[in-house]
């Protein structure tokens, strides 16, 4: 189970010499699909622009199970979502919508930093609602096996 959050066509761009989805793109696909759903949570560009609030992140963990070619189309899950005071963990995976496999995986920890002074700050209470509500509604959506990050947020 999961939540569903965007579906992508595969650029020529983004293809290498193999003619699959470079390993760089993987990345960048992950996170054009993670910004949709910061901006849901008050967190993404607009907020960085406008409140200099934003998130960064600080570890990763990228699985590469199937190729996906040219022009495939891709849908983006999030797959799990969790936060304390100050970070966010979650996990995003590809599926090819083809084949229905599993191309990628990525697992992310990221601080929410107050971009004046480049420094770590907590979530103000109407992020943490946003958040709170957002699990509420699909916690029985998510799976926690195979995190790697498990245990890194401060509960």
């Amino acid at each position: 189970m999961s939540v569903h959050v965007t579906n992508v066509k595969i650029k020529s761009e983004w293809t290498d010499y193999n003619k699959h989805l470079n390993m760089a793109y993987y990345v960048l696909v992950f996170d054009q699909a993670w910004e949709i759903l910061l901006e849901k949570f008050g967190m993404g560009e607009t907020s960085a622009k406008t409140t200099g609030m934003s998130t960064m992140v600080v570890e990763t963990n990228t699985t590469y199970d199937n190729e996906v070619g040219e022009g495939k189309e891709v849908e983006i899950i999030l797959t799990y979502f969790d936060h304390d005071k100050k970070r966010l963990h979650y996990k995003l995976e590809m599926i090819e919508k083809e084949t229905n496999k599993l191309s990628s995986t990525i697992e992310m920890l990221s601080l929410h930093v107050d971009l004046s002074k480049r420094k770590v700050a907590e979530f103000d209470e109407e992020r943490t609602k946003l958040m709170d509500d957002f699990i509420n509604e699909n916690k029985q959506k998510f799976k926690s096996n195979n995190l790697k990050f498990t245990g890194k947020l401060k509960k």
